[in-house]
C-alpha cells in the first residue's frame, strides 16, 4: 500500500513538474519611434527581413494603435494596463507609481505566477538618449532582473549631425556610423537578451523577457552599411498643400507646428532625415533578428509567444511634421504582430483592430495566466490568433492631454479641448487615408460626425472613469514629473 501511495505521488509530482516546464514563455519586442514603414506593411523601400520573418510566422495586426502618441505615457499604459488619465501619466517623465501605488503590471502578473521577468534595454520611459546606460524611470518592481546597455553611439554624440546642434533627443539628427553593429547600444541590447535566454534555456526557465530596443528613435544612428543599403534619390519627401495648416483647429495645428526648427525643412536636409531613419529601421530589424535567431538555436521558440511593437508611430514630414505626438494616423498607428503556439492563423493578416492596452490581456490569456486584476483594462487578442476574422474591437482609442480621437474602419474622428464648438477633425479614410481633409464642416457628413462623437464620448467615459480596487491619486496638474539630469 505504501509503496501505491509512493508511487501516486511521485506520479503526481511528474505531471506537475512537467505542465511548469510547459508554460510558454513570453519574448515582449519593443521598439521606440517606429512606424509601420516596414516591408511587411507594405513600404516598397525599407529592407526589414527578420521582421518580415516574424509576420510569417505569426499575426500581422493592420489596424493596431497606441493608446498616447508619447513614449513616456505609452508605455505606463501598455504595462500598467490603464488608460493614461486612469494612471495618472499624461505627461511624459511622470512615475505611474505616485498616482496608483498597488498597480500590478503587467511583468508583475507573471512573476506573481511563478515567471522570472528581465528587462533589457527601455520598456518604461528613457530620455533618449540622455538615460542610455541608466534605470531611466524604470518600474523596479516590474523585473527580477535589469540591465541597461550603453553603445558608442551614446558615448560618440559629438559625432553626430543636428539640425540642432548639441540637441539629439528631440531634434533630427544623424549618423552612419563606425564599427559593427555589436558595439552599438541596440547590438548590445540583443547580445544581452541573448545571454539571458541562453540561461533560461540552460535552467528551463520560464521567462517574461523584455527587449527594449532604443532605435529607430533620434538621435538616428546605425552602423554605415545600413546607410548603404538605400538610395537618397529613391526617397520621396511628403509636401503638404499651402494653406492646409489653416483647415485645422488650433490644437490640432500646435502639435504638427511643436517643434519649430523642423517646419519647413529644405527638401535635402528633408531627404537625408528620412534616409537615416530608414537606415535605422534596417539596423534594429537586424538586431530583433540575432534574438529571434538565438529563439530558435536555443530550442524555445516553439514554446515561447513573441509579441513585437512600437511605443507609438511616428511622421516622416507627414501634414508638415516630423516626430510623433499628434492624433493623426501616422503618430498613433504602430506595427504590431503576435505569435504564439497552438496557433491557427500563422502568417496571415488581419484587419481586426488592437490597441495597446491590450498587451496585458492578451499576453496574460495566451500564457494561460489566471485573470489580471479587475481594474486592468483592454481586451484579450487571442481569438484573432485562432480566426482572423474575429474583432474584439471595432474600433481604437488614442489620445493627448489636450484632446481624443477614435478609429473607425472608414473614419477618424478627433475632439479636442479647446475651441468648442468647432473643435472637431473628420476624416473620411476610403477616400482620404492621408486624413488631409478635415470634414467636420462638411453637411454631408453630418450624420456620421454625430454618430461618432457618441461612439468617442462612450470611449471617453471608459477611458477616464477612476479604476475599481485601485487605489488612485489625482496627480497635480502642474506634476511634469522627474526632470532628471543623467550623468
Amino acid at each position: 500500500m505504501n509503496l501505491l501511495k509512493t508511487a501516486l505521488l511521485l506520479k503526481i509530482v511528474l505531471i506537475v513538474f512537467a505542465v511548469a516546464s510547459e508554460k510558454p514563455n513570453v519574448l515582449f519586442i519593443m521598439t521606440d519611434d517606429l512606424n509601420c514603414d516596414l516591408g511587411s506593411y507594405g513600404h516598397p523601400l525599407v529592407k526589414t527581413p527578420n521582421i518580415d520573418r516574424l509576420a510569417s510566422q505569426g499575426v500581422l495586426f493592420e489596424n493596431a494603435y497606441c493608446n498616447y502618441p508619447v513614449c513616456g505615457p505609452s508605455r505606463a499604459s501598455f504595462m500598467t494596463g490603464l488608460y493614461p488619465e486612469q494612471n495618472g501619466v499624461t505627461v511624459l517623465r511622470r512615475l505611474f507609481r505616485n498616482y496608483v501605488p498597488n498597480a500590478v503590471t503587467l511583468s508583475q502578473h507573471f512573476m506573481r505566477n511563478g515567471y522570472t521577468a528581465a528587462r533589457v534595454g527601455k520598456i518604461y520611459h528613457y530620455d533618449n538618449p540622455k538615460g542610455v546606460g541608466t534605470d531611466g524611470h524604470d518600474d523596479p518592481a516590474s523585473w527580477d532582473t535589469k540591465i541597461n546597455p550603453r553603445g558608442r553611439d551614446k558615448d560618440e554624440e559629438s559625432k553626430i549631425f543636428s539640425i540642432r546642434p548639441g540637441s539629439f533627443g528631440a531634434s533630427l539628427s544623424w549618423l552612419a556610423a563606425d564599427g559593427n553593429d555589436e558595439e552599438q547600444t541596440d547590438g548590445k541590447v540583443a547580445s544581452e537578451s541573448i545571454g539571458l535566454l541562453k540561461q533560461y534555456a540552460d535552467a528551463d526557465t520560464s521567462f517574461f523577457l523584455a527587449v527594449g530596443f532604443y532605435k529607430p528613435h533620434t538621435p538616428y544612428v546605425a552602423p554605415k552599411k545600413y546607410f548603404d543599403l538605400y538610395d537618397p534619390s529613391d526617397i520621396a519627401v511628403p509636401a503638404i498643400p499651402e494653406g492646409y495648416l489653416n483647415t485645422l483647429p488650433k490644437s490640432a495645428g500646435k502639435t504638427v507646428t511643436a517643434f519649430k526648427n523642423q517646419i519647413n525643412l529644405p527638401e535635402e536636409t528633408a531627404r537625408k532625415a528620412i534616409h537615416a531613419y530608414y537606415s535605422t529601421i534596417s539596423f534594429v530589424d537586424a538586431q530583433i533578428g540575432r534574438v529571434l535567431d538565438s529563439l530558435d538555436e536555443l530550442g524555445l521558440r516553439d514554446n515561447t509567444i513573441v509579441l513585437f511593437s512600437s511605443d507609438h508611430g511616428y511622421h516622416m514630414g507627414e501634414h508638415g511634421h516630423f516626430q510623433k505626438n499628434t492624433l493623426f494616423e501616422n503618430a498613433d498607428r504602430v506595427p504590431l504582430i503576435l505569435s504564439a503556439p497552438g496557433m491557427k492563423e500563422s502568417g496571415k493578416r488581419t484587419q481586426s483592430f488592437a490597441e495597446m492596452i491590450d498587451f496585458y490581456r492578451t499576453l496574460s490569456d495566451l500564457a494561460g495566466l489566471p485573470k489580471p486584476p479587475e481594474y486592468v483594462k483592454g481586451v484579450s487578442l487571442k481569438p484573432v490568433l485562432q480566426n482572423i476574422s474575429k474583432a474584439p474591437r471595432l474600433n481604437s482609442f488614442t489620445q493627448l492631454v489636450t484632446g481624443y480621437t477614435l478609429r473607425t474602419r472608414d473614419f477618424r474622428v478627433t475632439m479636442w479641448k479647446e475651441g468648442a464648438p468647432d473643435n472637431y477633425e473628420l476624416y473620411d479614410q476610403r477616400n482620404d487615408p492621408e486624413e488631409m481633409v478635415n470634414l467636420a464642416k462638411n453637411p454631408e457628413y453630418r450624420k456620421d460626425l454625430a454618430k461618432l462623437k457618441k461612439q468617442l464620448g462612450k470611449r471617453i467615459v471608459d477611458a477616464t472613469a477612476r479604476p475599481k480596487g485601485l487605489v488612485f491619486t489625482a496627480p497635480d496638474p502642474k506634476d511634469r514629473g522627474v526632470q532628471k539630469t543623467y550623468e
